[in-house]
């Protein structure tokens, strides 16, 4: 198992390289990141619309969630919230300020390019129709509650979310062997969808399928908007998860084993 200070040096070559790589690749390896998270939201999805209460039905979400996590880490993708990283070598002087920026801003499109085509394809493929239209009504369901959060709520529960997401990618660079990043990763992950926090890419897929299915499914639902959408949750929510994993996750490990 590498040490905390091993993967901070590690870190600070694979978020140099990040900033180095071509729109091109950048671009489709978000959108990859963001199909696979959505992939992990649609499946917590189908796993918990059945749980006999609430709880278990988190419980249940978050044992499935965290496959998207590990298509992402171990397929090879670039997820916007995973890369808030990258602070760590932009602080170590070993990458620009301007690459991580263009990172960001390449790879929170991509990801919201996959999040969409997921929650295009699982409605019109009527994947929603599990369980008598159960499901799409869950799947609106959620939409609703996401486009409805405070402003304060999903800056905070966005916070809470990246420290936990940055973690598992961090504990991940931790084990040199499939076995070890794959329970590395998925614990925190767990612990984040448990908690009920707020992730900005899983939200690309959640509410834009929310949306979609009223449509498709003839299912009523108010506060569902474009507005909802990016301002009322992605805004606040994106803020959080920089500060959770930029400042809270990446600038402390770098103060602590990098800077001297």
């Amino acid at each position: 198992m590498k040490s905390p200070a091993a993967i901070a040096t590690t870190y600070e070559t694979v978020g140099t390289a990040k900033t180095n790589m071509n729109f091109r690749k950048t671009f489709l390896l978000g959108i990859l990141a963001g199909a696979f998270i959505a992939l992990g939201g649609l499946g917590s999805q189908i796993a918990s619309v059945c749980a006999p209460d609430p709880s278990t039905g988190r419980l249940v979400s978050s044992v499935v969630f965290p496959i998207g996590l590990f298509m992402v880490l171990v397929g090879g993708a670039e997820l916007f919230t995973g890369n808030c990283l990258i602070i760590i070598p932009v602080l170590s002087k070993k990458a620009k300020l301007s690459g991580m920026l263009r990172n960001w801003l390449i790879v929170y499109f991509g990801n919201m390019v996959g999040g969409l085509l997921i929650a295009l394809l699982a409605n019109f493929s009527h994947t929603y129709a599990f369980a008598d239209g159960a499901l799409a009504k869950a799947v609106v369901s959620t939409a609703v509650a996401k486009s409805g959060i405070s402003f304060a709520d999903g800056v905070l529960k966005g916070i809470l979310c990246n420290i936990l997401v940055c973690m598992a990618v961090w504990c991940s660079f931790a084990a040199d062997e499939l076995a070890g990043k794959v329970l590395a990763l998925w614990l925190p992950v767990m612990l984040f969808i448990i908690g009920g926090f707020e992730h900005c890419v899983a939200n690309m897929y959640f509410i834009p399928a929310g949306m979609i299915a009223t449509s498709v499914y003839g299912i009523a639902a108010d506060g569902l908007s474009l507005f909802g959408y990016f301002v009322t949750n992605l805004i606040p929510v994106t803020l959080g998860n920089i500060i959770g994993g930029a400042l809270c996750v990446g600038a402390m490990y770098y103060l602590i084993y990098l800077k001297d």
